[in-house]
């Protein structure tokens, strides 16, 4: 199937094409119909199917065929647990959009709030944000959401694993009880299952991936090394196999610091993002490894989500994370919608147990 066949608007169709897109991805084949007819959706997609675009897609339709009701109140909500993954959602809504008229903005803390209030005093459609500046927002009454009529949760596991379970709750409290939820998640848990339970009407079941799984094109090795060879071998590997592009994962803020600092002294160039990183820091290291000026990123799982490099070729577990979900959306930076990719895991002794 094309996306021609999908019944979008021309403009919307002008975006895709742009992108270079022909046809849908799984997930967007089989999602994008049932958000058009106005069901409530229950999404399982693992990262780099293109889920993104299988919800902004369809939103961007549906709010264009429909006149705005006036004001500043906006018509979508878009929740996300990064900063990272808002503005990646922010840059699909602003790229499929263009000649809809449709005004959006992002909304997430670590930058100043005055010019997202000014933003939301201007007006507009669909807001894209992370739940605790919406939160902020909301309780300054400078965020109004009386008006939602589609409500999208992104990643909802991680929201839930980064313990934004009650704002989310306050925030779907302010909303109108009648209105269209698709719920995106990449793992389904016991946590997941009952928060979709409460806030779905009737959800129509999308599900492209196997439970909590990796994607089959991503050619996975392990690599046991004692905890003081890990960097020398990570260094022989990037520069052995030629790499120019590696996202590597660790799991404190320190430990990635400390290791971007080291592989700069091996001769490679390196950055780190995480948490405690300003978000113009974050977004700079970003936009230079994207454009293949510093070799290899290193990232806390904080950061994973948000993170989206076409045709990423190497992700590598500089340390293994705690529980099984993290690693499945580690790996999924690469391979993402067809491409292959590498994972590769440094594993020390004291990590068998993971």
């Amino acid at each position: 199937m094309s996306f021609d066949k999908l019944g979008l608007r021309p403009e919307i169709l002008t975006g895709i094409k742009f992108k270079g897109y022909v046809d849908p991805t799984p997930i967007q084949e089989q999602a994008i119909p049932v958000i058009l007819r106005g069901d409530d959706i229950l999404a399982g997609a693992q990262t780099g199917t293109g889920k993104t675009a299988a919800f902004t897609l369809p939103l961007l339709h549906i709010l264009s065929n429909e006149e705005h009701p006036g004001g500043r109140r906006p018509r979508a909500l878009i929740m996300t647990p990064t900063r990272e993954l808002a503005a990646q959602v922010g840059e699909s809504v602003a790229t499929y959009g263009k000649g809809l008229h449709i005004r959006s903005t992002i909304i997430f803390g670590g930058v100043g709030i005055n010019p997202q209030k000014q933003a939301l005093r201007k007006g507009v459609d669909i807001v894209i944000g992370t739940p605790g500046r919406l939160l902020d927002l909301a309780g300054q009454k400078e965020l109004d959401l009386s008006q939602i009529k589609i409500l999208i949760l992104d990643e909802a596991d991680r929201m839930l694993d980064m313990g934004f379970i009650n704002d989310i709750r306050k925030i779907i409290r302010m909303i109108p009880k009648e209105r269209q939820t698709l719920f995106f998640s990449a793992t389904y848990t016991r946590e997941i299952k009952t928060l979709a339970d409460t806030i779905l009407r009737n959800p129509k079941l999308v599900e492209v991936a196997r439970e909590n799984s990796t994607a089959d094109n991503i050619e996975q090795s392990v690599y046991r090394v004692p905890k003081s060879r890990k960097r020398d071998l990570l260094s022989h590997l990037i520069t052995d196999g030629d790499w120019n592009q590696i996202l590597i994962f660790t799991r404190t803020k320190h430990g990635a610091n400390r290791l971007a600092q080291q592989l700069n002294k091996d001769g490679i160039t390196s950055a780190a993002i995480h948490g405690n990183k300003s978000q113009g820091a974050r977004t700079r290291a970003l936009a230079q490894f994207k454009a293949y000026e510093v070799q290899a990123l290193v990232a806390t799982d904080i950061a994973a989500r948000g993170l989206d490099i076409d045709r990423l070729p190497h992700v590598v577990n500089y340390e293994l994370p705690n529980v099984p979900e993290d690693y499945v959306h580690r790996i999924g930076r690469t391979g993402r919608a067809g491409s292959s990719g590498e994972a590769i895991s440094l594993v020390s002794d004291d990590e068998s147990k993971y």
